[in-house]
């Protein structure tokens, strides 16, 4: 079978292909702590879960409408026009089976072969995969530890240009959990208007947010009108295997993004959507519960890598990752991450997984229990002790 060239500009997600060997490690007998997957640890809220058996007791086990359900369509354009303080019509909604496909739509309807995409460096490593199948040319822009992992504004002013077709911006981010501030937004709008850009905002992580106000740059007057919105429910409401997230988008767009949709996946299953609905406007409750446990969680991690021999972090203000500085053990930070699952048995990420500014860092997810970081603690403290012997 000859495979089309196109597939060799496919990048992939580590976390996925990091599970799979710890999973291959525990299948054998070892004890492994994970800490390499983005997923959060708790229940989907039971009010959550109850709107989706209810929906599937009613029947809701048909195709919907491309876009997704009225129901949830409008209760999405309340919200975000709540939140963001711009007018939403539900016609500006595509619902989709998690915010990858709003990624990866929103490139193939904008970008032609040889356009160019800034998008964060360390960042998500979709974004990069994405760009580059589609044809694009990525265009990285340096997340620094230096700066609480913000950009330099004269660095990101000088990657734009009229070859520039769209920024993605992330904040919180994956995997620092480095939040942007109203000035670097400005920025970005600023840029964005001067060269005529689509902006891509992945807002998945607004919720977990531990100090200060969520800024998004779709309160600067003049930005929505060129901007993809992503959201969605995977980490606010822990349903990551609902397959649920959205985008928001100018009325022309979305009527390209929901073909896509057609062609790609059809619809999202109905009752995902009816517990989407009810996600959104029913008691929130638990997810601040969640968010005061993962500021707990970030506190303990934190303070326990920075006691590390050759360990420097950070305290993230939002997500749930940590992302530490190991220059100091002298070691590569792919060789680090697997020594770290092989010989200590805990799963993480080597900060290449997210980009080439990744290397000298690992992230961390602290979506699992105090118990279990800390036994994670233990064991990444005796490890590291014994490469320093």
């Amino acid at each position: 079978m000859k495979i089309a060239q196109r597939m060799n500009r496919l990048g992939t997600e580590t976390a996925f292909e990091v599970l799979v060997k710890a999973k291959a490690l525990e299948a054998q007998g070892r004890s492994v702590v994970h800490l390499e997957v983005g997923e959060p640890d708790f229940a989907t809220p039971q009010n959550i879960i109850e709107a989706g058996i209810r929906a599937l007791k009613d029947g809701k086990t048909k195709y919907t409408a491309s876009a997704g359900i009225p129901e949830l369509r409008q209760a999405i354009a309340d919200e975000v026009s709540a939140t963001r303080g711009i007018p939403v019509s539900p016609d500006q909604v595509v619902v989709t089976p998690g915010g990858k496909p709003i990624m990866f739509f929103t490139i193939l309807a904008l970008v032609e072969a040889g356009d160019e995409v800034l998008y964060p460096n360390p960042g998500f490593p979709i974004y990069e995969s994405m760009i580059a199948y589609c044809g694009g040319k990525p265009v990285p822009y340096i997340l620094r530890e230096e700066n609480n992992f913000r950009f330099d504004p004269d660095e990101f002013r000088a990657k734009a240009g009229p070859k520039t077709k769209l920024i993605i911006l992330n904040s919180p981010q994956n995997p620092t959990g480095g939040v942007l501030e109203q000035s670097d937004l400005q920025v970005v709008a600023e840029v964005a208007d001067k060269y005529d850009i689509t902006v891509l905002t992945d807002e998945i992580y607004r919720r977990v947010l531990y100090d200060g106000t969520f800024a998004s740059i779709l309160s600067i007057p003049g930005v929505p009108e060129r901007s993809v919105l992503l959201d969605g429910f995977s980490k606010t409401y822990s349903m990551t295997g609902w397959r649920l997230g959205y985008g928001v988008m100018p009325l022309e767009l979305a009527a390209h993004i929901t073909r896509l949709q057609t062609n790609a996946n059809s619809c999202v299953a109905g009752f995902s959507q009816y517990a989407g609905v009810e996600a959104l406007t029913g008691p929130q409750d638990a997810v601040d519960q969640m968010v005061a446990a993962f500021r707990g969680r970030r506190d303990v991690i934190v303070e326990g890598l920075n006691a590390i021999p050759g360990f420097k972090c950070l305290k993230p203000r939002g997500a749930f990752y940590v992302f530490p500085n190991t220059t100091g053990t002298g070691w590569a930070s792919k060789k680090l991450a697997d020594y770290l699952l092989n010989e200590a048995g805990v799963a993480c990420l080597s900060g290449t997984a997210f980009g080439a500014a990744g290397e000298g860092y690992i992230r961390f997810s602290y979506a699992n229990s105090l118990e279990n970081i800390k036994l994670a603690l233990a064991r990444v403290r005796e490890a590291v002790e014994k490469i320093q012997d």
